[in-house]
């Protein structure tokens, strides 16, 4: 059974900083990518970021590039994302997500997300 456990959200003020943290346990870790999505209150669910399975390759969404970064550490089954200079915009619940190729990623599994809010 594969599980996914995100951590790290919380509330912050607009400029402040938070690390996501997203466990994995039931799948080989260091295979697939990783990815984040996010959800805000009456929006659909939309793509953040996404790693390869080595962490040498990343994309981001245009509306957090420069401000988000995505890494992995593959000895601890782990995925992070870290927010810098977070706006309120940023305001959502963020789950994290293991799928198919990094090319041409299909999320398959899902974590229960963490919420963050960004106060203005």
């Amino acid at each position: 059974q594969v599980q996914l456990v995100e951590s790290g959200g919380g509330l912050v003020q607009a400029g402040g900083s938070l690390r996501l943290s997203c466990v994995v346990s039931g799948r080989p870790f260091s295979s697939y990518p990783m990815g984040w999505f996010r959800q805000a209150p009456g929006k659909e669910r939309e793509f953040v970021a996404l790693i390869n399975w080595s962490g040498s390759r990343t994309s981001y969404a245009d509306s957090v590039k420069g401000r988000f970064s995505i890494s992995r550490d593959n000895a601890k089954n782990t995925v992070y994302l870290q927010m810098n200079s977070l706006k309120p915009e940023d305001t959502a619940v963020y789950y994290c997500n293991t799928g198919t190729s990094y090319s041409d990623y299909v999320p398959l599994y899902w974590g229960q997300g963490t919420q963050v809010t960004v106060s203005s």
